[in-house]
């Protein structure tokens, strides 16, 4: 049984994954109750080894036929054949998958790295200020952190990889997706790729019914080609650096670049990591003449042109929730 995944990093306990700049290194499954013979199979097709038979022999001779280890490993084009053995006889370089999902903010990302693959925090959030992270992203002050460019995806990595590894892997996924046509139309908007992301960031985080994605895009260039101030809450809740269950008017209050209710404009950099939906939104709006819009419930967004309208599509998400409330069984 052949089956390759990703293309990895290398063999000293680095990530693995389709971003690495390592042509070298490719990824190979072992199944479960897999043979020998399928094993090497597997290994040859992805150019780990070129002389099966051989390799096979060798392999037998090693003892390992009876003590092949599944998993998926990661390893280098024309790896030496004992270096092979020992992986597959000690499961020794099995990848693990790692989900970082959508909306995530950069001390989230931290804490899950921390809690899932034993990397620690501040080292984490140290290789996400790194100059070289940066300049890659050519992102210069004030700009601090590669926060809204570690793309969220699955990742294959190393148990206990190197937080710098972890930090680089992601930077790539991101890079890997920007495409010129995306800077092509990011120079048309005569923005800065930072400010593009930055706006995708704010419509991830508000988004829960995706279909709305474009239509809040369009609220947000319609706000600031007329200089109005975005008032988009989840920069409040990021100003807080901790999450808010509900945003209430004297939270609108706090003293923060990030305050899009005090400040006209973007805010200095993103508030969690937007995928390419997000970013293709950001990049083109819906052709809608929206100013407003107001969560329902369900997720969905209500959108209104005028204040006016605005105001009774609160009044109607206000009846809803009562309404709500109201159904709700006691005790809940």
């Amino acid at each position: 049984m052949v089956l390759a995944l990703a293309a990895c990093a290398p063999p000293a306990a680095a990530p693995c994954d389709n971003a690495s700049p390592q042509p070298s290194c490719v990824t190979v499954v072992i199944p479960r109750g897999a043979t020998l013979d399928a094993a090497v199979d597997s290994l040859a097709a992805r150019g780990v080894i070129t002389s099966p038979r051989w390799f096979g022999l060798y392999a037998r001779l090693r003892g390992l036929g009876s003590g092949l280890k599944s998993g998926v490993y990661g390893f280098h084009t024309g790896e030496r054949w004992g270096a092979v053995i020992d992986a597959l006889s000690r499961g020794r370089g099995t990848l693990v998958r790692w989900l970082v999902t959508e909306g995530l903010t950069l001390s989230e990302i931290a804490e899950a790295a921390r809690v899932q693959l034993g990397v620690p925090e501040d080292s984490f959030l140290a290789a996400a200020h790194d100059p070289a992270v940066l300049a890659r992203l050519s992102l210069a002050p004030p700009t601090r952190s590669a926060e809204g460019y570690l793309y969220p995806t699955t990742y294959l990595v190393r148990a206990h990889p190197a937080a710098r590894d972890l930090v680089r892997m992601m930077v790539n996924r991101f890079l890997g997706y920007w495409t010129p046509e995306w800077q092509a139309r990011v120079d048309t908007l005569h923005w800065s790729r930072l400010q593009l992301v930055t706006l995708a960031s704010i419509i991830q985080s508000e988004i829960r019914y995706a279909p709305d994605r474009e239509y809040v895009s369009a609220v947000y260039h319609n706000r600031l080609r007329r200089g109005m101030k975005l008032e988009a809450d989840p920069t409040v809740i990021y100003a807080y650096g901790r999450h808010l269950r509900r945003v209430y008017e004297k939270n609108l209050l706090i003293r923060s670049p990030y305050n899009t209710y005090l400040h006209p404009g973007l805010p200095p950099g993103p508030i969690s990591q937007p995928d390419t939906a997000s970013l293709r939104a950001a990049l083109y709006p819906a052709a809608a003449p929206f100013l407003y819009f107001v969560a329902q419930p369900d997720g969905k967004h209500i959108f209104s042109v005028t204040f006016a309208d605005h105001l009774v599509a609160i009044r109607a998400v206000q009846q809803m929730r009562r309404l709500a409330r109201a159904r709700r069984p006691p005790g809940r």
